[in-house]
């Protein structure tokens, strides 16, 4: 699947937001990680290097996880792209991209977003 242009996202927000609400923009870049979750985030050893990594989303859980994010204070604008298949180490996993009026807004937003479609909306499976 072909990745968007973060320029282009944050260019169509500022063409279309004709108050200028959007003061800050913060983006997440999830990518295939030769390391497996388990040993980043709970330490265990062992378990070799991910060759490879497969992907899948939940489009209508991903749609009211954005929706949700969008009513969060301050918060004007949403970009979601996430990519399915089989991903190579150093492939984009996903793309988001939140505007909204100050920094702790956006941060606040962005991690709650990421968070959300993490649990609740994508499936990993780590082939090693």
């Amino acid at each position: 699947m072909k990745r968007p242009s973060v320029d282009a996202w944050i260019e169509e927000i500022r063409n279309n937001d004709s108050e200028c609400n959007a003061g800050m923009f913060l983006i997440h870049n999830g990518v295939v990680r030769v390391t497996p979750k388990a040993q980043v985030r709970e330490g265990v050893q062992g378990l070799g290097q991910v060759k490879a990594l497969t992907v899948s989303y939940d489009k209508v859980k991903a749609d009211n996880a954005i929706r949700k994010a969008l009513q969060m204070e301050g918060i004007t604008n949403i970009k979601v792209w996430i990519n399915e298949g089989k991903l190579n180490v150093g492939d984009d996993i996903m793309l988001v991209l939140v505007a909204g009026d100050i920094r702790p807004h956006v941060i606040d937003a962005l991690q709650s977003l990421v968070g959300d479609l993490k649990t609740n909306c994508i499936t990993e499976q780590e082939l090693l």
